[in-house]
C-alpha cells in the first residue's frame, strides 16, 4: 500500500467514498490471489467436481466473495480497533487516512460495517458448507475471529509480533488450499506448494506495511514482527519472502 497525505491539507472524502476508503481497495487483490490461484490448482491437477477441465462456477463464485468479505471485514475492523486504541493518530502514521483515527466516521458506524462485512462471509460460505463439507464452518469462523482479534479484543495478536504468521495461514494456506477443496474435494501436491507461495507474499505484503509503521507502531506500543526485529532484518525478510514464492515456481511446475 501506497503511502499517501493524511493531513489537514489532504481532501476529505465524504459519503460512499469514505467506505471505500475503510475498505481498502488495493488490499483486494491479495484476498482474490488464493481463490484464483486454488481453484486453478484444482483444475490443472486434479480436475473437479464437474469434471477434468471444469470448473464449478458457483463453488469459485462463493469462495471468491468469502475471501473478500474476509478481507474487507478485518480492514474495517483494524480501522475501528487501531481507531479506539489510537495507534492510527493522524498526525503520527504514515499512509492513507483511517475513518475512526482520523475522525472520518463515528466509531460505531464502522464496527456496524465490519459486522456486515463478516456477515456476507458467513452467507457466502453457506452454500459451501451446506453442499461441500460442514468443516468448512470451522474454517470460516477461524477466518472471522482471525480477522478481529489481529487489532481486537483485550489482547490482539498483532500487538504482539504475530499478525504475519495468522496472514500466512489464513490468506496463504487457508484461502489457497480451501478454493482447490472446494472445487476437487481433493489437495493434491501442487495446491500445497502454491499455498505456501502465497502465504509468503501475502505475508511480505503485511511485512513492507509494518516496516513503513515501525516508528508510529512502536511508539504506540504495538509491537509487530517488524517492531521487534527492526528495520534492517526486517527488510531481509521481505525479500526472504518474496524469494521463497518465486522459487517454489518450478516445483509448482513440475508438480
Amino acid at each position: 500500500m501506497c503511502p499517501s497525505p493524511g493531513g489537514p491539507s489532504a481532501p476529505r472524502p465524504t459519503g460512499w467514498r469514505l467506505w471505500v476508503l475503510g475498505a481498502r481497495p488495493r488490499t483486494l487483490p491479495a484476498a482474490m490471489a488464493p481463490v484464483l490461484v486454488g481453484t486453478a490448482a484444482a483444475v490443472g491437477a486434479a480436475g473437479t467436481a464437474a469434471g477434468p477441465a471444469g470448473i464449478i462456477w458457483w463453488r469459485f463464485a462463493c469462495a471468491l466473495i468469502v475471501a473478500l468479505s474476509v478481507q474487507v471485514g478485518t480492514n474495517y475492523a483494524n480501522d475501528y480497533s487501531d481507531g479506539r486504541r489510537g495507534t492510527d493518530d493522524p498526525g503520527e502514521r504514515v499512509g492513507p487516512p483511517r475513518l475512526v483515527g482520523n475522525g472520518l466516521v463515528e466509531p460505531a458506524r464502522v464496527r456496524s460495517a465490519m459486522l456486515v462485512s463478516f456477515a456476507v462471509t458467513l452467507l457466502a460460505g453457506a452454500p459451501l458448507v451446506l453442499f461441500v463439507d460442514w468443516r468448512l464452518a470451522l474454517v470460516g469462523v477461524a477466518a472471522v475471529a482471525a480477522g478481529w482479534f489481529y487489532t481486537g479484543g483485550p489482547r490482539p495478536y498483532g500487538y504482539a509480533g504475530l499478525g504475519e504468521l495468522f496472514v500466512f495461514v489464513f490468506f496463504g494456506l487457508v484461502a489457497t488450499l480451501g478454493s482447490t477443496w472446494v472445487q476437487s474435494e481433493q489437495l493434491p501436491a501442487v495446491a500445497w506448494l502454491a499455498a505456501v507461495a502465497m502465504g509468503a507474499l501475502s505475508t511480505a505484503m503485511l511485512v513492507v506495511n509494518n516496516l513503513r509503521d515501525i516508528a508510529g507502531d512502536a511508539r504506540a506500543g504495538k509491537v509487530t514482527l517488524a517492531v521487534r526485529m527492526g528495520d534492517r532484518a526486517t527488510r531481509v525478510l521481505y525479500v526472504a519472502l518474496l524469494l521463497v514464492a518465486f522459487l517454489l515456481l518450478p516445483a509448482m511446475v513440475a508438480a
